[in-house]
C-alpha cells in the first residue's frame, strides 16, 4: 500500500517547520513509518542546489532561473526520497513543496500560477500530496519570527520586504481556496500547542477516521 504524503506550507516565520517536526514525532512514536523532509533539499543532491537557492542577496537569481533551481532539486527530491519512499509504503512528511514554488515564482514573483503548476504537475504528477496545511500567519510577525532567528539563519527570502511577504500570505490563501479537498488552512497565530492539536486533529480525521 502506498504511503501518505502530507506537506507543510506557508510564509516566511509561520512556525510550519516546528509543526512538521512535532507530527513526524508523534506519528513515529504511535509506529507510523515514516520521513521528515524539506525543500528545497532533502537528498543529497537537492541539499548542493539548495545553497544555491537560499544563500545570498535577495537579487541573486532572476526568477527564470530560481524556477529552474527549485524544479532540478525537487526532481532529485522525488527520484531519490519522496518516491521510493512512498512506493514503499512509508509516510512523507515534507516542510515545503510545490506550493512554495506557484507562491513564490508563480504568483509573487510574476512567472505566472498556471505555468509553475502546469511545468510541476506535467512533471512531477507521480508524487502530489494527498494533504496540505497551509500556514497563515500576519506578515508582520512571521518576519518578526524570522529576525528573531538570528541573521546567520535568514535566506534570501526573508530578506525581501514587507510586501513581497504580505503577497505571499494573499497568493497562499488564493492556492488553499482554489483546492480545498486537498488544501486546510491552519491559523499559525496561535500557541504551540494549540496548533499542535489542530494539525493532530485534521490528519486524524483524514487518515485515521
Amino acid at each position: 500500500m502506498r504511503g501518505r504524503f502530507i506537506t507543510f506550507e506557508g510564509g516566511e516565520g509561520s512556525g510550519k517547520s516546528t509543526q512538521a517536526q512535532l507530527l513526524a514525532r508523534v506519528l513515529a512514536e504511535d509506529g507510523t513509518d515514516l520521513i521528515l523532509t524539506r525543500e528545497p533539499g532533502g537528498s543529497a543532491g537537492a541539499e548542493e542546489i539548495r545553497k544555491l537557492i537560499v544563500e545570498g542577496e535577495p537579487g541573486r537569481w532572476n526568477v527564470e532561473a530560481e524556477m529552474l533551481l527549485f524544479m532540478a532539486a525537487r526532481s532529485d527530491h522525488i527520484a531519490k526520497l519522496i518516491l521510493p519512499a512512498l512506493e514503499n509504503g512509508r509516510w512523507v512528511i515534507c516542510d515545503r513543496f510545490i506550493d512554495s514554488s506557484v507562491v513564490y515564482q508563480g504568483i509573487v514573483r510574476g512567472y505566472g500560477m498556471g505555468m509553475v503548476q502546469h511545468l510541476n504537475i506535467s512533471m512531477f504528477s507521480h508524487a502530489l500530496p494527498d494533504l496540505t496545511l497551509v500556514f497563515d500567519i500576519d506578515h508582520e510577525v512571521g518576519l518578526a519570527r524570522a529576525k528573531e532567528r538570528g541573521a546567520g539563519h535568514m535566506s534570501r527570502f526573508d530578506k525581501f520586504g514587507p510586501d513581497f511577504h504580505a503577497r505571499i500570505r494573499d497568493a497562499y490563501r488564493e492556492i488553499a481556496a482554489t483546492d480545498p479537498n486537498r488544501c486546510v488552512v491552519v491559523d499559525a497565530g496561535r500557541g504551540l500547542k494549540e496548533i499542535h492539536d489542530d494539525v493532530m486533529n485534521i490528519v486524524a480525521k483524514r487518515f485515521f477516521r
